[in-house]
């Protein structure tokens, strides 16, 4: 198990990482009213929890992952993550525009972790 660390430990950080950053990027859009330096505040809060996840992440995926695969990991978990909380949370609908920009995306990602040309 601990030789499987480096390799699945990045994954798992990042994503919690991403649900921390998602909340404070984009939770306040559900309350408008709020004044905008408290959201900021509160943003910069939440962030602090994903700094805290995805620094030890990268660092600990760095072992086994390029720079490159590491931001590609954390860009794919981004935008499943982002997918979930705007239907669940902004209660806004993905359209098939979504979904064939995020296969585009995904293409590229496998590109990446493909062997080399």
């Amino acid at each position: 198990m601990a030789s499987l660390w480096p390799w699945v430990a990045p994954v798992l950080l990042l994503g919690l990482s991403n649900v921390f950053m998602t909340v404070a990027w984009y939770g306040h859009l559900k309350f408008p009213h709020a004044t905008l330096w408290v959201v900021v505040l509160a943003s910069w809060g939440i962030a602090l929890f994903e700094y805290m996840l995805a620094v030890p992440a990268n660092r600990i995926g760095h072992r086994v992952y390029s720079a490159a695969e590491l931001k590609t990991i954390q860009e794919v978990i981004t935008l499943m993550v982002f997918a979930g909380f705007s239907v669940v949370w902004l209660k806004e609908p993905l359209t098939v525009n979504h979904l064939v920009g995020f296969v585009l995306i995904a293409t590229g990602a496998f590109v990446i972790f493909r062997a080399p040309f």
